[in-house]
């Protein structure tokens, strides 16, 4: 399992690299009063890190703190229902006799 990181974090590393490389025009982005020098293989690279944290962000929002809260809620009625006395169940008789 290890030997797959390193392979997906050295894929991630060198397409990095290419995209830093073979992008750099320098550009300049204007944010109101601010000014962001940069070429564009970093801007590339950024947007993509900001809309891959802005959409993880999404997910955990939306899906899976609720999902959790829903699990939470459901491990303490279990919790609750397996500490109170169960009645034993009246066993029925089998319709089928072996045959």
């Amino acid at each position: 399992m290890k030997t797959v990181r390193l392979v997906i974090l050295l894929a991630v590393l060198i397409g990095g690299l290419v995209i830093g490389s073979l992008n750099s025009q320098p550009i300049e982005i204007s944010l109101a009063f601010w000014v962001l020098k940069t070429t564009s293989g970093i801007a590339i690279i950024a947007s993509l890190l900001l809309g891959a944290l802005v959409g993880g962000g999404m997910v955990m929002a939306a899906l899976v703190v609720p999902m959790y809260t829903k699990l939470r809620r459901a491990n303490k009625a279990a919790a609750l229902t397996a500490s109170e006395p169960v009645a034993p169940a009246a066993q029925t008789p089998s319709p089928f006799d072996g045959r």
